[in-house]
């Protein structure tokens, strides 16, 4: 159910939300019985059928509950209504100690009023039997008092409990769980960062590497990579404290080696041990406070906290519970390639395809640009610093990771970066069967929108949730295949088609391989590999078999409006389709660059505009989307520009065949003869037209531009009857050769072909021959504009 301001979930009114804690939302709400302001905490909806999910929420309420202590947030109820989950608990008016030590170390004295808290709470947790396994300082809120409260104890763990209740080494946990690692990794210990089970001296790890950042201002793990992260959390020391703060006591300084011992049996006996050395340490490296001291300071500290409990008025309301760092809404977010870290280059498909993955599920959500694949793997294998890339990307976080396959095991990690702070947002890592990959991917994708806050839709939500298992064999498969299919050349399209038939052979409803069979279909047709005759009913086969059998994907609905915008010439239903893809996802850039060439292809060039612009936005460094720009830009008159384009596509990739013939056209209309034909020697060149590029050449130094252009036409022509390809690019070369007769007959053979580039006889290369009633006629048969 939607929480907004006046929902009632039992006798508790909502306010307003106020942020989001370990696993769920969290909202601001009014007690009516009691009359006192309480913080909510409600597991969404939609992951209320997950019984993991829902296990761990309740659990944290279990755990919270059985702790009574100044330094652990109270929980006060549970409950559900008509199918909401919801904890109810003690409303907190403060700021993280991620906040403040975000200025750098703080001063010895606060360090060990806020630290002796601390370990108090932590202490009291432990002797419960509960690990906290997610102790980091944006779960610790410290009050205008100074107080310090813990909170979340989302993925807490009870301890099975010994016979007397004492000693914590006897209650053990065996809290990991299997196919996951759950906490956040730079304040990991190394059993958790291993995936082995924990006890409460994982915990101490975790406050010990607080510990060093309260006092040094820097993380004790701090790496560029997570995965990198993980490995010096398990394998190497930390910096010295004094070498980084020599204002530091040499007894903090030896508290946080102890803690952070890699050997958990070198670290406390019990966090009560840990909690007494704490107290005892002076506030400065050459002398010590006096018992006398310390009393006051603890009778400071009483006094502070019952002015927070029996003083109301002494204490602010807030719009926060556990604020963050305060920052600008994330409205944008580029995903770089995982980092395939097996070592073998044979398992890259599996990196690519999960990053493709990844994009394609947060692209699902309309109020996020996400870039697309083509632009964030221009960066895989950069050493580019990430600022510079979200400046040249234009995004406010990055998300960036690694995949690592065992067997049929994955291991997939993943770690958000706001850009304009340079600190990790939220770190996670996951293990998961191959067949659950697609889940695992949805689940990524709902962290992170979690995570930045961004609004997400009802049915957003279902389709980011409607993820299913899958055939492994049959993933890995077209994983593959589009893998190669990205690499464009005329060998890996036809590898990428063997892989898309393979996975059909191992799962024959796997709709996503007839979305990619036919996309090859199209290819091979625009590119006049095939006829029409041949190619067109096997990509109307394949994608009327993806429609049947998923028509919630948006690729599914991109490959259907491609059939009838360039093989059935069916506006109506090209159109429906363009819009229904981007309606399941409004940020396909994909989907916004073909319907740009439909919004021209149909006369409206506005409309055509606005979309190819959205799609740059989203990929900006998609050498095809540009190319297309070009194309648009040709449509308007707007050669010098689509000139620029055309060549700006291929300093991205060199050679690219669209870029050169679009940039001869371009040259051609400028009037920019002798460019126009080096650029179409390029195109030759680059389709390695041998026979082309000779007659290209004979012709230009025996009579210049036109003559180039007829001997081009006449040899391409003789191919082009006995293939049934390429008619409607000879009319191309005949406009330009001044032979307007001949280029009107390879029209009538290209409409009779269905050439799927018939729909383009709008471009302005044509209004030599546009007043002529073969033309026109010509232009009435295909429903386009007079």
């Amino acid at each position: 159910m939607a929480l907004t301001s006046g929902t009632t979930l039992g006798a508790y009114k909502i306010l307003v939300p106020i942020g989001a804690g370990g696993m769920g939302e969290v909202y601001k709400a009014r007690d009516t019985r009691l009359d006192r302001t309480v913080a909510i905490k409600v597991l969404p909806s939609h992951l209320s059928s997950d019984t993991e999910l829902r296990g761990r929420f309740e659990r944290e309420a279990r755990a919270a509950s059985a702790l009574n202590h100044p330094n652990i947030t109270t929980v006060y109820d549970i409950g559900e209504e008509e199918g909401t989950r919801y904890i109810v608990m003690e409303f907190v008016d403060g700021k993280t100690l991620r906040e403040l030590v975000g200025d750098g170390p703080l001063a010895t004295k606060k360090l060990l009023a806020l630290a002796t808290q601390i370990a108090d709470g932590l202490a009291k947790a432990h002797k419960a039997g509960i690990v906290h396994r997610d102790l980091k300082p944006a779960n610790l809120m410290v009050t205008e008092d100074g107080l310090v409260k813990i909170l979340d104890f989302g993925i807490a763990k009870l301890m099975p409990q010994s016979g007397d209740g004492d000693s914590e080494k006897d209650t053990m946990t065996r809290a990991t769980q299997q196919g996951a690692i759950l906490g956040t990794p730079q304040y990991m210990s190394p059993e958790q960062a291993a995936g082995r089970p924990v006890d409460y001296r994982s915990d101490q790890f975790s406050f010990g590497s607080i510990l060093y950042e309260m006092a040094t201002g820097r993380l004790a793990f701090k790496k560029d990579s997570m995965p990198q992260t993980l490995t010096a959390i398990i394998e190497t020391e930390p910096e010295p404290i004094g070498k980084l703060n020599d204002k530091i006591p040499a007894e903090l300084a030896a508290i946080v080696e102890r803690c952070l011992a890699k050997d958990l049996e070198k670290r406390y006996e019990s966090t009560a041990e840990l909690a007494s050395e704490l107290k005892n340490v002076p506030e400065t490296s050459r002398g010590w406070r006096s018992r006398r001291h310390v009393l006051w300071a603890a009778a400071g500290l009483l006094a502070a906290f019952l002015a927070f409990a029996l003083g109301p008025n002494l204490v602010r309301l807030s719009e926060n519970l556990w604020s963050r760092t305060k920052r600008a809404p994330v409205e944008s977010i580029a995903v770089l390639p995982l980092r395939n870290l097996s070592g073998d280059p044979a398992q890259e498909y599996l990196a690519d395809g999960m990053t493709e993955a990844l994009i394609a599920d947060l692209a699902k959500i309309g109020a996020l640009k996400v870039i697309s694949r083509t632009s964030v793997m221009r960066y895989k294998d950069s050493d580019k610093a990430l600022g510079d890339i979200a400046s040249e990307l234009n995004v406010d976080v990055i998300l960036e990771g690694s995949v690592l396959r065992v067997g049929d095991r994955v291991r997939i990690t993943a770690q958000l970066i706001d850009v304009h702070t340079d600190q990790a947002l939220w770190a996670e890592t996951y293990e998961r069967d191959l067949r659950d990959l697609l889940v695992l991917q949805s689940e990524v994708a709902r962290a992170v929108a979690e995570e930045i806050e961004v609004v997400v839709t009802p049915e957003e939500t279902n389709r980011l949730a409607s993820a299913r298992p899958v055939n492994p064999e049959a993933h890995e498969a077209y994983l593959t295949g589009r893998f190669h299919q990205n690499k464009l050349t005329p060998a890996d399209i036809e590898t990428a088609l063997s892989y898309f038939e393979l996975a059909l052979e191992k799962n024959p409803d796997y709709t996503l391989a007839y979305v990619g069979i036919a996309s090859v279909w199209g290819g091979r047709l625009q590119m006049g590999f095939v006829p029409s005759s041949d190619g067109l009913p096997l990509q109307r086969e394949a994608i009327v078999k993806a429609l049947e059998l998923d028509d919630s994907l948006t690729e599914v609905h991109i490959g259907l409006a491609a059939l009838k915008t360039w093989g059935d010439y069916d506006w109506p239903a090209a159109e429906r389709a363009f819009e229904r893809a981007i309606e399941l996802n409004a940020n396909s850039a994909d989907a916004r660059t073909l319907y740009s060439h439909f919004l021209n292809i149909v006369g409206r060039p506005d409309e055509a505009m606005a979309q190819i612009e959205r799609a740059l936005e989203l990929d900006p460094l998609n050498a095809f989307s540009h190319a297309f720009h070009g194309v648009d830009l040709n449509f308007v008159h707007r050669y010098d520009e689509a000139i620029e384009e055309f060549r700006y596509a291929l300093r991205l990739t060199p050679g690219l065949p669209f870029a050169t013939n679009g940039l001869s056209l371009a040259l051609h209309l400028k009037g920019a003869y002798e460019e126009a034909v080096a650029a179409q020697r390029s195109y030759l060149s680059a389709i390695r037209d041998v026979e082309g590029e000779a007659a290209l050449a004979e012709g230009y130094a025996e009579g210049g531009y036109t003559e180039a252009m007829r001997r081009l036409a006449e040899t391409r022509a003789e191919r082009s009857l006995k293939t049934d390809t390429g008619a409607c690019w000879l009319a191309d070369l005949y406009i330009r050769a001044g032979e307007n007769e001949l280029a009107l007959e390879w029209l009538e053979r290209a409409f009779a072909n269905r050439d799927p580039n018939m729909p383009y006889l709008l471009l302005p290369h044509y209004d030599s021959v546009r007043d002529h009633p073969r033309f026109q006629d010509l232009l009435r048969r295909m429903n386009l504009p007079l």
